[in-house]
């Protein structure tokens, strides 16, 4: 599912049972839901769940990281939890072992 429009605070967006791909940011208080995995050419601001159905292998890549709170099949981590040296990063974010891993990405 494609998305082009910026996602504002308060809105959701629900890739139901495929990917989505936005190409507008996630602004802060906004959600973007996918059963699959989500691509954001944009910044996050607010929260991003991919394998809303619970695929584990789900992945979130992301341009420009912000993100409020970010989940794959269930396992979730908030802003808080993540290292300071990724915000504002490109990031890829995805599932090992029942562990949520988040990287850099090229």
């Amino acid at each position: 599912m494609l998305h082009t429009q910026p996602v504002r605070s308060g809105q959701q967006i629900y890739a139901q049972g495929r990917d989505l791909v936005l190409t507008a940011q996630v602004g802060a208080g906004a959600e973007v839901i996918a059963d699959g995995s989500i691509h954001l050419y944009a910044p996050l601001r607010g929260r991003a769940l991919a394998g809303a159905q619970g695929d584990v292998r789900a992945r979130i890549f992301c341009r420009e990281f912000h993100g409020e709170l970010v989940a794959i099949a269930g396992h979730y981590k908030v802003f808080e939890e993540l290292p300071a040296s990724l915000r504002g990063r490109p990031v890829q974010i995805w599932l090992e072992d029942d562990k949520l891993m988040i990287e850099e990405s090229a």
